[in-house]
């Protein structure tokens, strides 16, 4: 067990990186528990425990994330519970024969990393879009200088280790929600003690689960769920030495669980490793304190958090989110030096940010172009080395 939590910390860097990912993961969750009518308890606990397991597995932050094409559908669409179940397990076994079957390498070795950063521009910018047009502008005008302020401390304090900056930012969005929100009995009837509910999806609901819902994810998830993430992993800790395989093994794994005790489906993300890494995390410490608040919310608050979710100011978690984004987007900069390489990063990204499917669209289209110009089939030269 304290094996399990060797060179992890807790110090005020990592309870800072701890809130790098909250603006990406809570409105995703807050949606699809009030769409497709999910037990909060079990949403949250679940969601929890599958943090703490992969921040302790890997030793650095590595969060994980709701599956975003799934959680999209599911709110637009209003997916029942049972489909939602069915379509986790489903990716779960899919990404498992992926595994046993090598073909993850495969990819991998055939997607070029030019491709893979303008994947992550591509899921930067949705995320900055995502910030911009619904978060910081849904408290009105109050909402405007709210982020204002929150934009303000970010960018004086981002990568100060000393004075982490999402520590306080959340601490601005408190002050302001105890001022013009709480209401002190909202607390008192959330509380309460509440544990996940057990489900057994059908082969019915993982046979409509994978068509609806999984066939949708499983391009999004090769490209920022397994490469994505596993690009970035090893360029920011390399000591770790993390494998495609191994991040496809949890990947597979957190959703072969999650379905049985009504957890929503999960995956890893670059984004997310950004998040936490940018304002502060460098352990899986921040992930285990951002796992650990879940399960607190779950298991004591979680009949009132439909309600508690509207306390909290969604321009603070804008910003978070856009800072999230940003640090994505600069990822761009290591292909930089070669203009065809970089061209094909911005191609992939406008794709990819813009268009519907365009993370799978990106993929194929960026390879594709990538190969051809390497091989001096478009009259555009070849790319090289020192390129």
């Amino acid at each position: 067990m304290f094996n399990y939590f060797k060179d992890i910390k807790f110090d005020r860097n990592e309870w800072s990186g701890a809130f790098g990912d909250i603006g990406t993961d809570f409105p995703l969750i807050v949606g699809m528990i009030i769409s497709a009518g999910l037990d909060s308890a079990s949403v949250l606990v679940m969601f929890g425990i599958m943090q703490i397991f992969t921040g302790g597995l890997y030793k650095m932050p590595m969060p994980v994330q709701p599956l975003k094409a799934m959680a999209t559908i599911v709110i637009t669409q209003k997916i029942s519970p049972c489909i939602l179940y069915g379509g986790g397990l489903a990716i779960g076994i899919s990404m498992f024969i992926l595994n046993i079957t090598k073909l993850i390498d495969w990819i991998s070795q055939i997607v070029p990393k030019t491709v893979i950063r303008g994947i992550q521009l591509g899921l930067g910018i949705k995320l900055a879009m995502l910030a911009l047009q619904d978060y910081v502008i849904s408290d009105g005008i109050a909402g405007y200088y709210l982020a204002a302020i929150a934009f303000l401390v970010a960018i004086s304090l981002i990568g100060n280790r000393k004075y982490p900056p999402a520590v306080f930012i959340i601490a601005i969005g408190m002050v302001y929600a105890f001022i013009f929100k709480i209401d002190g009995q909202i607390f008192v009837n959330a509380v309460g003690i509440y544990l996940p509910q057990i489900h057994t999806p059908t082969w019915g609901d993982i046979l409509t689960g994978f068509f609806i819902l999984a066939i949708p994810q499983v391009p999004l998830s090769i490209g920022n769920s397994i490469l994505a993430t596993n690009q970035i992993a090893n360029d920011w800790y390399p000591e770790r030495n993390i494998s495609i395989r191994k991040i496809g093994y949890t990947y597979s794994l957190i959703n072969l669980i999650n379905p049985f005790f009504g957890g929503i489906p999960t995956c890893h993300g670059s984004g997310g490793i950004v998040g936490h890494h940018n304002f502060g995390g460098r352990t899986g410490g921040s992930v285990i304190i951002y796992g650990s608040l879940y399960i607190l919310l779950g298991l004591f608050f979680s009949q009132g958090f439909n309600t508690i979710v509207n306390i909290f100011p969604l321009p603070i978690l804008g910003i978070l989110l856009l800072f999230e984004g940003l640090g994505l987007m600069l990822l761009v900069r290591d292909v930089a030096h070669s203009k065809t390489k970089f061209m094909i990063a911005l191609l992939v990204g406008l794709i990819s940010g813009g268009i519907r499917y365009g993370f799978v669209i990106g993929i194929f289209t960026g390879t594709f172009l990538y190969y051809a110009i390497e091989r001096g089939f478009t009259g555009l030269g070849k790319i090289n080395k020192d390129d």
